[in-house]
């Protein structure tokens, strides 16, 4: 289980300290155009501080940019903070400034603020971070921890560094220096409050989406249940697929689960005999009332059901400040062969829910019918995931549970990179539920914390475990076991 206390150390240095403690993504902008826009789109993913750098701008400039970006960060509840420049933080009457090793003293630029802001202090070791707390700072920068382009490095304790460090200090620590999503867990595993970023979020064509990848790795160090997920989708009466598979798997993998219905079906393993879909509207007042208590950190669907339906998510998504990673289960027909989503349906859902879509997971006959085409090999299966990306999500998990040959194999496509997930095929009519339990443990383990990467392996290793497990129930298709699934993932 993991140490949740990292995420709730207090600012102990400032009393009139009104702001939160400083954790999660910490963004720092670039020198690049269009700036405010696309730190607009940053906020959205979930930034919770925002240092505004501005060296080598004119005055009047830093003053109007600055104005810009302190409002967004009010907008979307983060800390607006300055680089260095203490005159340029109190003009702007931002929440704080961030102060390098030769850039001012702490004590002066609290004379300046006033009591009421935050200071942090960048330090390269245990001596530098123990006389900024001694100061009265109320967080420390550490870094760098990986090489970067952004400026020379002169000092890089790393990871071990940071470690060495973390319980000697009580103040939050701010990680900084080469982060990206690749490399965060291990800077987050070694004590980070924050980490913080740039070109890994601004230079990135999906800014929301990097920062709210960022933003979910710090679930790695909560108690379990550790993160949640709210599965939008229909229910079965048998209990093997859509809602009732989802809630099993989320709950199994230790996570909390939510729901929101789409609709009731009276089905078992042998098939769908009825169909009741629900009013959009209920649907939608299901979701806003879930995410308006409950903080969800990843949305999975499954049957939507109507094109209603699919638009009024679409639209609800869109309209909301925050990003919520999306993993669509693009559920079409059943395994009984009953067709759960129209031909309209799936055209809105191309054009309005899949650009919002953090990953997709078809299987061969639902991108056959995204991209009209036929899928028969591994190779079309890479181009096939390409072109699905070509249509908005921003990754693609295409899998290859319908093709024949000793392995069944996935493809992930990232807007980069391919990247295979192999597994022994099973022969077996025990496939029940196959989609929904592989996109609900994908979805489980990254609101854990693991990065997509990890999380579709692990998900992979889950959903054959729960194939090859199961048991015969029922005359049809019968479900995969999530019960002995789980139990072999904690071993």
């Amino acid at each position: 289980m993991g140490d949740s206390s990292r995420r709730f150390r207090l600012v102990i240095n400032n009393t009139a300290q009104s702001f939160p403690p400083i954790s999660g993504v910490y963004l720092i902008t670039d020198r690049r155009d269009n700036l405010v826009e696309r730190v607009r789109t940053a906020l959205r993913g979930g930034v919770a501080v925002l240092q505004y750098r501005a060296k080598d701008k004119d005055r009047e400039t830093c003053l109007e940019e600055g104005r810009g970006l302190k409002e967004l960060c009010k907008r979307f509840g983060a800390v607006f903070i300055v680089n260095d420049d203490i005159r340029l933080a109190r003009e702007l009457d931002a929440d704080g400034v961030h102060l390098g090793q030769d850039d001012g003293g702490i004590a002066e630029a609290r004379e300046m603020l006033g009591s009421g802001k935050i200071i942090g202090k960048s330090t390269h070791n245990l001596n530098e971070a123990l006389q900024a707390e001694q100061e009265g700072a109320d967080y420390i920068g550490f870094g760098a921890m990986y090489p970067t382009d952004s400026k020379v490095i002169t000092h890089m304790p790393g990871t071990g560094g940071l470690s060495s460090i973390r319980d000697r200090i009580k103040l939050p620590v701010v990680a900084i220096g080469g982060i990206t999503t690749s490399n965060a867990c291990r800077v987050i595993d070694a004590g980070a409050d924050a980490v913080a970023v740039i070109a890994s979020v601004l230079s990135n064509p999906r800014p929301d989406i990097a920062v709210a990848e960022l933003k979910l790795l710090f679930n790695r160090t909560c108690p379990y249940p550790r993160g949640s997920v709210l599965s939008v989708a229909g229910s079965d009466s048998g209990g093997g697929a859509g809602i009732q598979a989802d809630i099993k798997t989320i709950t199994l993998l230790g996570s909390y689960a939510a729901s929101a219905l789409t609709a009731l079906t009276a089905q078992n393993t042998r098939g769908v005999s009825s169909i009741h879909g629900l009013p959009p509207s209920f649907v939608a007042d299901q979701i806003n009332t879930v995410l308006a208590d409950i903080p969800v950190d990843v949305i999975k669907t499954g049957m939507l059901h109507t094109t209603a339906i699919v638009s009024a998510l679409a639209e609800l998504l869109a309209e909301r400040t925050d990003l919520i990673p999306l993993v669509i289960d693009p559920v079409m027909v059943s395994k009984g062969g009953t067709a759960l989503l129209d031909r309209d349906s799936i055209r809105v859902m191309i054009d309005q829910l899949l650009p919002q879509a953090y990953l997709l997971t078809p299987n061969i006959p639902e991108a056959e019918r995204f991209l009209g085409r036929a899928i028969r090999s591994e190779s079309e299966m890479e181009q096939a995931a390409r072109d699905l990306h070509a249509l908005g999500p921003a990754n693609v998990l295409l899998k290859g549970g319908h093709l024949t040959g000793r392995q069944s194999i996935d493809i992930l496509f990232d807007g980069y990179e391919s990247r295979e997930y192999a597994a022994e095929r099973v022969f077996t009519s025990n496939t029940h539920g196959t989609g929904c339990t592989y996109a609900s443990a994908i979805a489980s383990f990254l609101a854990q914390g693991e990065p997509l990467r990890s999380a579709v392996e692990k998900a992979k290793e889950f959903i054959s475990a729960a194939i090859r497990l199961a048991h015969p129930l029922g005359k049809g298709h019968s479900p995969v076991n999530h019960f002995a699934a789980a139990q072999h993932h904690d071993r």
